[in-house]
């Protein structure tokens, strides 16, 4: 015979099924009268990996403090990307300072063809298959912030249609 489970089902949170990565973390030292005061500053990124994802960067004494407020930040400025069977629905290219990214949607199989800081902020976005290249700069903030901005911009063929006020067969039709 089965046992009963007692155990309530209650609404979690979008939060607890995020995926949260490092994609930074620097130690930061300052030198005063006093000595050398040693901080730390994390960059994060977090995704539920169904097309939203954010980055954060958080700043404190300790390490795991400073990963603790990375995450909060990123939670907090959460975008929503269009994703089409696992990829992206078109080619993106962004700049963000020195640093520039090309995003180019992929065939199911391919993988996720990303380094670095692109590839935390692909996976945490639920991106499968894209090839992504960077260029200039290989500074983990500006790579993070180009590749936020090159998802932004990214756009699906109902929202063409919908705001060139058109049938989704004139947008393939051209």
């Amino acid at each position: 015979m089965a046992e009963k489970n007692n155990t309530k089902q209650t609404n979690v949170p979008a939060e607890s099924t995020m995926i949260e990565h490092m994609v930074a973390l620097n130690r930061v030292t300052k030198v005063t009268k006093g000595g050398r005061a040693i901080t730390f500053a994390a960059i994060m990124v977090a995704g539920d990996g169904k097309g939203r994802v954010g980055f954060g960067l958080g700043k404190a004494n300790d390490a795991t403090a400073a990963i603790e407020k990375g995450i909060d930040a990123a939670k907090k400025n959460l975008i929503k990307i269009p994703l089409l069977k696992g990829t992206i629905p078109h080619e993106q290219v962004a700049k963000f300072s020195g640093s520039e990214v090309i995003l180019i949607p992929a065939s199911e199989g391919t993988g996720l063809k990303a380094g670095g800081a692109m590839r935390a902020v692909l996976e945490s976005a639920g991106v499968k298959d894209v090839l992504a290249k960077s260029k200039g700069s290989s500074n983990p903030h500006n790579l993070v912030k180009a590749t936020m901005i090159a998802l932004s911009q990214l756009r699906d063929a109902y929202t063409v249609a919908q705001n060139r006020g058109v049938s989704l067969d004139k947008v393939f039709k051209g």
